[in-house]
């Protein structure tokens, strides 16, 4: 069942990407694939059965590359998943939306993972995390490897992207745009009640 998530048309992407850059608007592998039906920007997957898994996902911490971040470090865990690069305008203005949005739910069973891409230096991306106070791990990815064993057709235009997956680990919703933090909490909140055993 591969009805997932589904990416947007290479033009569609560049138009909507707040950091677009170069033209690989569709990444190849993974185990599922993106869809953005009729081009939206905001997908949702209800109910909880037409969820599909994603990938594995996994890699070093930026914070200590020494160390490996998995997301089966979460289980049980609402898991929101921002793809980000330092080197990126809407993702210097989403990040402390997202820490406010983690800061307000984690008691709730909520994670935040963050990966980091196209910056290839590491040292910016740590300032970046250190100068806006951000307590949620990322994975430092600069070739994108991650997203694309993650996620087959993955829109790599697309950076800010928000993947939110229930406490199943099953896609729930993805944003492919800037996020401010009444457009992610109600979600949140509404999947970490969902009870683990939705079907």
């Amino acid at each position: 069942m591969k009805r997932l998530l589904a990416v947007l048309t290479s033009a569609v992407c560049v138009a909507l990407a707040g950091c677009a850059t170069g033209d690989d608007a569709v990444a190849q592998g993974g185990t599922f694939e993106f869809v953005a039906p009729g081009g939206k920007t905001d997908i949702f997957y209800d109910p909880p059965a037409d969820r599909g898994r994603p990938g594995p996902l996994s890699g070093p911490d930026l914070m200590d590359p020494d160390r490996t971040i998995s997301l089966d470090d979460f289980a049980g865990k609402v898991v929101v998943i921002n793809v980000w690069g330092q080197w990126c305008g809407p993702c210097r203005t989403e990040i402390g939306r997202l820490q406010q949005v983690y800061d307000d739910t984690r008691d709730l069973g909520v994670a935040f993972l963050g990966i980091d891409v196209r910056d290839n230096n590491i040292d910016a991306a740590r300032d970046f995390v250190v100068d806006r106070r951000i307590t949620f791990p990322s994975i430092y990815d600069p070739a994108m490897r991650t997203m694309i064993a993650f996620g087959g057709r993955y829109p790599t235009t697309v950076i800010p992207s928000t993947i939110v997956l229930d406490r199943r680990h099953r896609v729930a919703a993805v944003f492919l745009r800037e996020l401010l933090a009444e457009d992610l909490q109600p979600v949140v909140e509404r999947l970490a009640a969902e009870p683990e055993s939705a079907a």
